[in-house]
């Protein structure tokens, strides 16, 4: 493995797809795309984020995925209110989610963030660093598909609920009155 932080951060961003996806409130580009294609598109651009750091080929490329990464993370913390516990911010709610399901949802973005973190400064060729950057510009783009994202669940989840989280069958109900 060439670059073991950035296919850490490859997890990452696969953990976070695979939780929402589980917990109900759905996956990055789905309002677009449909569940399935974003499905397929992320198992494709995760498997070559994947491949490229086991071969160290296309550091450029990397380089703006992790960047992404540490964007598309960084979000929930602008989204969402948050606070520091023990000097580490933690997210107090996020929505669709349950707060049972909060802990385990802080642990995969800090754990996301870490590592995003991480293989930039430690696996950024000097000749990637605008990469990286343009990766971290695509935070804003990532927010405004959030925002759009979530108003969309909610949506969905008023039209059907049993594919959807209890937090956003709720906020549908109350949007719905």
């Amino acid at each position: 493995m060439r670059r073991p932080l950035s296919a850490l951060t490859a997890l990452g961003t696969a953990a976070h797809h695979g939780f929402e996806l589980r917990a109900g409130v759905g996956i990055v580009f789905e309002p677009f795309l449909g569940r399935r294609l974003a499905v397929a598109l992320w198992s494709a651009v995760l498997a070559n984020w994947l491949a490229s750091a086991r071969t160290g080929r296309h550091p450029r490329l990397l380089a703006h995925s992790n960047g992404a990464a540490l964007g598309g993370a960084l979000v929930h913390f602008v989204l969402w209110p948050w606070e520091l516990r023990r000097g580490i911010p933690a997210l107090t709610e996020a929505e669709g989610l349950t707060a049972d399901q909060l802990p385990a949802y802080n642990a995969v973005l800090r754990c996301w963030i870490a590592a995003a973190a991480l293989a930039l400064a430690f696996e950024t060729p000097r000749d990637g660093r605008a990469a990286a950057f343009s990766g971290m510009l695509m935070g804003e783009p990532l927010r405004r598909s959030a925002r759009h994202h979530f108003r969309w669940a909610r949506e969905q989840a008023r039209r059907e609920p049993g594919r959807w989280s209890p937090p956003l069958r709720l906020s549908a109900a109350g949007a719905a009155r």
